[in-house]
């Protein structure tokens, strides 16, 4: 800025922009703009590293037990294969037969549930909406809909094969892709580096636990409340139960449906005793378990579980819901290590700080005209060492 003046004139005012002011200007306008178009390539590498997170501990025990890389990632890809298509079959031609039966006693049990709303003058008004209502023209609309959201469905398919593609990639040539990381970053940041993907590796860890867990106890309570109220099909519905699940808040409301239209076939009192069961189990989840259960994992507050989940859940639907717990208690961790200070936070440790301050300093030492990939290895063996060093010392 430059300011001009003369007796008796105006003040003139000038402001000057220099030529890298203006380039750095443009190249982050032009950063923005590129990181909204490739906004699906960022979500895909963002999965396929959590892929490879939560894959990595099982190839590293596979190794210790003898197995070459190759082999380990070959017997890993096959069991995955055979679980997700073991729970397609027990799950998929079950739903599709109740909804073909549905479709075929729709107009059966349209006529008895006018029949039980007529009996009671409160429930007249709705038996006249039930029998004002078409039936052809509910099911077309109900097509018609999922129709429209085919194409969504099949990319999305599409996005969760790269990703898991990808991930292995990542898994097979680790060496050369954590050597690539450690060349594009400092040498006086290596161990940070190394800090926070062993931190990745076990946040990444404790949400897949955490998501185990909250699956496996809806799967069991499905299963023991159909098998109790004799209702069909409570093994694939408890197996459906624990594979939506993996979307919190929304993936148990996906199951009430088919629970309680597979329980029809035992009564009205039946279905309305699973209905008021899984509503509970629903508020008993989102309210306690979840919390509790993603808050030890990840070491979030309950507060902070939910915003995570209605803030990711808002952005990007429900992608951004699966993605938010591990993508916060990632943030909140690189924060820490990279040692940026909140407002208001003096929690910092100073023995950790002198423990990692030596570290560095025998980092330094050892990886002295050592290539990116040996550094990289070099790091992760101090960071490994350092992190079971700072576990010992409580005790």
């Amino acid at each position: 800025m430059a300011v001009t003046s003369s007796p008796g004139s105006r003040t003139v005012v000038r402001f000057e922009l220099a030529p890298r002011s203006v380039a750095l200007v443009l190249a982050a306008v032009a950063g923005v703009w590129l990181a909204y178009q490739l906004w699906i390539v960022a979500l895909i590498l963002v999965i396929a590293l959590i892929l490879a997170g939560t894959f990595n501990p099982m190839i590293a025990w596979l190794e210790r037990r003898g197995w070459r890389r190759f082999y380990a990632l070959v017997a890993l890809f096959v069991a995955i294969v055979v679980v997700i298509g073991g729970l397609l079959i027990l799950t998929v031609p079950p739903l599709i037969a109740q909804l073909t039966q549905l479709v075929i006693d729709a107009p059966a049990m349209r006529t008895h549930l006018i029949a039980v709303l007529s009996e009671r003058s409160a429930t007249t008004p709705l038996a006249h909406a039930v029998e004002s209502a078409e039936l052809a023209d509910t099911f077309a609309s109900a097509r018609t809909y999922l129709l429209s959201y085919s194409s969504q469905a099949a990319r999305a398919i599409g996005y969760g094969a790269t990703s898991v593609v990808l991930s292995f990639y990542l898994l097979a040539d680790g060496k050369r892709t954590q050597g690539m990381l450690y060349a594009m970053v400092p040498r006086d940041y290596h161990m940070r580096v190394a800090r926070i993907l062993l931190n990745l590796e076990r946040i990444v860890g404790g949400y897949m636990r955490g998501q185990f867990i909250t699956s496996a106890a809806i799967g069991v309570f499905v299963f023991v409340l159909l098998a109790v109220c004799k209702v069909p099909n409570a093994l694939s519905l408890s197996l459906l139960a624990a594979v939506v699940d993996v979307i919190p808040f929304i993936g148990g409301l996906l199951v009430i449906a088919p629970a309680v239209l597979s329980a029809l076939s035992r009564g009205m009192p039946v279905a309305a005793v699973v209905l008021a069961a899984l509503i509970v189990y629903m508020e008993f989840e989102s309210r306690i378990l979840l919390p509790r259960v993603y808050g030890k994992a990840l070491r979030l507050s309950s507060t902070a579980v939910i915003l995570a989940l209605v803030a990711g859940g808002l952005l990007m639907g429900i992608m951004g819901a699966l993605l938010a717990l591990p993508i916060t208690a990632g943030l909140l961790m690189i924060l820490e290590e990279l040692r940026v200070e909140l407002p208001g936070d003096d929690s910092a440790d100073p023995s950790a700080q002198a423990r990692h301050a030596e570290t560095e300093a025998r980092y330094e030492e050892l990886s002295a005209g050592a290539t990116a990939p040996d550094a990289g290895e070099i790091a992760m063996n101090l960071a490994q060492a350092g992190e079971q060093t700072g576990q010992e010392e409580p005790a």
